[in-house]
């Protein structure tokens, strides 16, 4: 990221000021890895970001965490500048986040002094097990059950589009446990080698991820591995995505931003009718219609962010705007990239081309920009009763 001057906004402490240099050196301190097998390079990105002491950013003290509370400005400056670098950065890095984040926040202390130090130290490797088959956006239709016997429960069902399926160490996982829609929803840590639990299937994506389809047939756990009370699964849900929500909105912005940097460069250093492309006027204009996304996208995230980290309890509406405005104020900046570099930009292997890729998923993942509509919406005319 060339222009560091938003850490300057009012948003920030001298901790995030130094935050962002201090992950950029180290990133340069890598080796170059190959993106051949998404698999090993999420487990390589996992395994590096641990031993790197970045994701006890993820989890809170004394499980491994430096902070008593996930600082939300944090964890969207990292993913920002993870997926400035890499994309895979940053979805291993988030995963871990969001696939611990119930434990944080509702787990007990025995689960959390189970599963968090091994999160923080790359051990482990979490997942998210929300999404179904007709029950995406929808949390209230989740069909998987729960069926609660003497001190276990049996999970039956499936859950789709599951990332890091097929290579976590474990899954939170929101199963059914009564009739109502939200009250009847419970949440529950499923270790990865328990029996009853398959890999059905592994999802393909235009911007390789780990993906799966899990499948629970009879699949048996203790009492122990639910989080928090019966019942409480969509509350859980809910109120973990509201703190995660905003920081996808954030790796939106590393991604627009990489985009800028690449396309600022370009247009100055590309040649056409004998000046530089940047001397048309139309190429300024695309340039200062990204700038301006961009920051706008930025003030948003660091909004959402900055809220929650000053005790707000819910920031739903804020978070939905910065996800929904960023992911889609993104897609407009890296297809302008594309456009500026011309035949370029879409040659397999070059930067555009991935960030192409790569952009698309998070209009829809978490949330799609539509369903943030609603809730803005929402938030709105409640607000306004």
């Amino acid at each position: 990221m060339s222009d560091q001057s938003f850490l300057y906004w009012p948003f920030f402490t001298e901790g995030h000021r130094s935050f962002v240099p201090a992950m950029k050196n180290w990133l340069g301190t890598l080796p170059h890895f190959s993106h051949g097998d998404a698999d090993e390079s999420c487990r390589w990105w996992v395994r590096e970001l641990g031993s790197g002491g970045w994701l006890s950013h993820c989890v809170p003290k004394p499980f491994g965490g430096l902070d008593w509370t996930l600082d939300v400005r944090t964890l969207c400056l990292a993913r920002e500048t993870l997926a400035y670098h890499d994309g895979l950065a940053d979805f291993s890095f988030a995963m871990q986040g969001l696939g611990s984040g119930a434990i944080s926040f509702f787990g007990s202390d025995e689960l959390r002094g189970e599963y968090l130090p091994d999160v923080a130290r790359g051990e482990k490797i979490a997942a998210f097990a929300l999404s179904e088959k007709e029950a995406g956006s929808d949390v209230a239709a989740s069909k998987t059950t729960a069926r609660k016997e003497n001190k276990s429960y049996i999970i039956d069902g499936e859950k789709t589009w599951i990332s890091n399926g097929g290579i976590a160490s474990f899954y939170l996982v929101f199963a059914r446990t009564g009739e109502h829609p939200t009250r009847g929803l419970s949440a529950f840590v499923v270790d990865a080698d328990t029996p009853g639990l398959h890999i059905a299937e592994r999802i393909e994506t235009i911007a390789p991820h780990p993906l799966a389809t899990l499948r629970f047939s009879n699949c048996r756990i203790p009492e122990a591995k639910r989080i928090g009370n019966e019942g409480d699964g969509f509350k859980i849900a809910m109120a973990t995505l509201d703190v995660f929500r905003s920081t996808v909105g954030a790796s939106a912005l590393g991604f627009a931003r990489r985009a800028f940097d690449e396309t600022v460069t370009h247009v100055q250093e590309r040649h056409l009718f004998g000046a530089p492309l940047s001397a048309l006027q139309l190429t300024q204009g695309k340039i200062a219609t990204m700038a301006t996304d961009i920051d706008a996208s930025a003030l948003l995230v660091y909004r959402a962010a900055s809220a929650k980290d000053s005790g707000a309890e819910r920031v739903t509406r804020e978070a939905a705007m910065a996800k929904w405005f960023a992911t889609e104020a993104a897609q407009r900046v890296i297809d302008d990239a594309v456009q500026l570099f011309g035949g370029r930009g879409v040659k397999k292997g070059e930067i555009t081309e991935r960030l192409y890729r790569e952009i698309r998923a998070l209009r829809i993942y978490e949330g799609a920009s539509e369903v943030q509509q609603v809730v803005i919406a929402r938030q709105v005319l409640e607000g306004a009763k």
